[in-house]
């Protein structure tokens, strides 16, 4: 009788809910070739920080939790313990809840040493700022005789925001071209005005990242108002020769 009373209250036990957990890429943006993974992992009220990264060198190597985006840069948040020559960091969080890190407007870095902090191995976008499926990419063309061309994706992420790519053939190591969004189109006589400066493209990688929330002028744009933008883009020779135009492309409304 005793045997059968254990065995229906034991059959009365809930079963143990597992924690919640949610993984995050971290790549470098065109070189040295680390990449890894950021793991959020929910334990009671607070939460874990998984780094697992491939490829890194020994040593020990810092790491951070950074507010906006890797394009934008943004402050530290909270200091993670650093990736050891394995490639392994484990770091406790009290200080955000795991609802809160997974809709966070950051990302994570890892940087090669504490005298190298310009150095990044591996980095990623995290929680509002992970990109989606959604995206749109949109051709520019050279204007000779320089002979640069290229692509201009528009990526969405989940928190509505977008992450331009700009993709170049034809540049040189060690220069920078700076890039804008005008408004009109590439026909506009003298010109449309420049509505959104994008981060410069690098010579060396062919590539720029741009995070965009707002325009130039502060008016705030997400993902689905660029697809009906007027505007276009224009990729400058450099800083010094601002008003030479080696490539362009219209983008939004302006695609037939």
């Amino acid at each position: 009788m005793a045997g059968l009373l254990v065995m229906a209250i034991s059959g009365c036990q809930k079963d143990e809910i597992p924690p919640r957990e949610t993984s995050y890429v971290l790549k470098v943006q065109d070189v040295l070739g680390v990449t890894g993974t950021a793991t959020f992992v929910e334990s009671d009220n607070n939460v874990t920080i998984n780094l697992v990264l491939l490829g890194v060198t020994p040593g020990s190597h810092p790491a951070q939790l950074c507010m906006n985006t890797f394009a934008e840069n943004g402050g530290l948040v909270v200091n993670l313990n650093p990736v050891d020559g394995s490639g392994k960091s484990s770091s406790l969080i009290s200080s955000m809840t795991y609802n809160q890190l997974v809709d966070f407007d950051g990302y994570i870095k890892v940087m090669n040493s504490d005298s190298e902090p310009t150095v990044i191995l591996a980095q990623g976008d995290i929680g509002g700022n992970v990109l989606t499926e959604t995206n749109i990419s949109y051709k520019l063309d050279t204007i000779q005789p320089y002979g640069v061309a290229g692509t201009a994706l528009f990526e969405k992420r989940k928190n509505g925001n977008t992450l331009v790519t700009i993709s170049l053939t034809g540049t040189i190591a060690g220069e920078e071209y700076p890039a804008t969004i005008n408004l009109s189109s590439v026909a506009t006589i003298g010109g449309g005005p420049i509505t959104k400066t994008l981060t410069s493209v690098n010579g060396t990688t062919g590539k720029s990242y741009t995070t965009i929330r707002r325009l130039d002028g502060g008016l705030v744009i997400n993902y689905d108002n660029w697809l009906v933008y007027n505007g276009y883009i224009n990729i400058y020779q450099s800083l010094a020769q601002f008003d030479k135009i080696i490539s362009q492309g219209n983008i939004g409304s302006n695609i037939d």
